[in-house]
């Protein structure tokens, strides 16, 4: 049977990992398992949604033996649809690479083939050959940019039929960081433990104890030309034993922010798009702008130079060296 015909496929690239379109080969393609996995959830749900006794079978590229795909695809005694997923693409075996090319010149009627690749360039031959063929490719990779993981954070509410306000989602983000899988457990618990609109207090109330969120917390209220704040916030976190690292991280984050949408016009959504940033940032980076003069930022971002070095090893007391630089920061803001 020929492939062009049973394919439901969109052009390579072009499918979400939230909602993996069915058909015959599908490629899981990037280092991020978190993202990977949930496509394979997708794909899942929408195959048992359609038979529940579809037939899941596992194999391992880099453990591959001659001919176990095409055994394992072959018709059952009772003909139920098998799902095959087969993982360790990045190291594949010989063997799996020339299976695998055989089988997309001729898939399995009833058979859906999710294919997870890690990375890099093994199996170039293969990767080229589902890119010509139309085989939807997933891409998961980190969320690396701020926007991305306030998308993201966006997505998983909006899905579960739940609001959260902007800022509450950049608390969010700010104190569990980066690990896509920490973030998302993180919105389950907020969904499953809070009623109504999810706001910076509730985040603040399971999340609040985070270095990033202190950090961030001690930034807002410098760089608003709040010192007393700043420092109380401050000092109690250096007493809880946060270390001053973060906290010139956060400082020197909110500076670049402020200098990037400074002296720039425009809509917010267009500067997110030209900066990088999320509208949500710019728009708070404006209201933080709107306590700052270009030879107050210069300052700055000069005291933050050096109290980055001061707290990675040049100086004796590093903990003086931040205290320093948010009295100075919070001064130079205009209240």
């Amino acid at each position: 049977m020929s492939p062009a015909p049973r394919s439901s496929q969109r052009p390579s690239g072009g499918a979400d990992w939230r909602d993996v379109p069915l058909a015959p080969v599908v490629l899981l393609f990037g280092p991020e398992d978190f993202i990977a996995s949930r496509a394979l959830d997708s794909v899942r749900g929408k195959l048992r949604s359609q038979d529940p006794a579809t037939e899941l079978t596992s194999l391992d590229a880099s453990q591959y033996t001659a001919g176990q795909l095409g055994l394992v695809a072959s018709p059952s005694l009772f003909s139920e649809p098998k799902l095959i997923e087969v993982s360790g693409l990045a190291t594949m075996n010989d063997d799996f690479l020339q299976d695998a090319l055989a089988y997309l010149l001729d898939p399995a009627p009833d058979v859906t083939l999710v294919l997870i690749h890690n990375g890099g360039t093994r199996g170039k031959k293969l990767l080229d050959a589902m890119k010509a063929l139309g085989v939807p490719r997933i891409e998961c990779l980190p969320l690396k940019k701020d926007a991305e993981k306030t998308q993201f954070v966006s997505a998983e509410f909006t899905l579960n039929k739940r609001r959260i306000d902007a800022q509450a989602i950049r608390a969010l983000v700010a104190a569990v960081g980066a690990n896509l899988s920490e973030l998302a457990a993180a919105c389950s618990q907020l969904i499953a433990d809070t009623t109504g609109m999810v706001s910076t207090d509730d985040v603040d109330k399971y999340y609040g104890g985070r270095v990033e969120a202190t950090a961030f917390r001690v930034a807002d209220a410098a760089l608003a030309g709040n010192g007393p704040v700043a420092l109380s916030t401050l000092r109690h976190a250096l007493a809880t034993g946060v270390d001053p690292v973060p906290l010139v991280g956060a400082l020197a984050m909110k500076v670049r922010q402020i200098a990037k949408v400074f002296s720039l016009r425009g809509s917010s959504a267009q500067l997110a798009r030209d900066l990088g940033m999320s509208p949500w940032q710019v728009d708070a980076a404006r209201r933080d702008a709107g306590h700052w003069s270009g030879p107050a930022l210069v300052t700055a971002i000069k005291v933050l130079a050096e109290t980055d070095a001061q707290v990675k090893g040049e100086a004796k007391d590093p903990v003086y060296a931040v205290e320093r630089a948010v009295i100075v920061i919070a001064t130079a803001a205009r209240r």
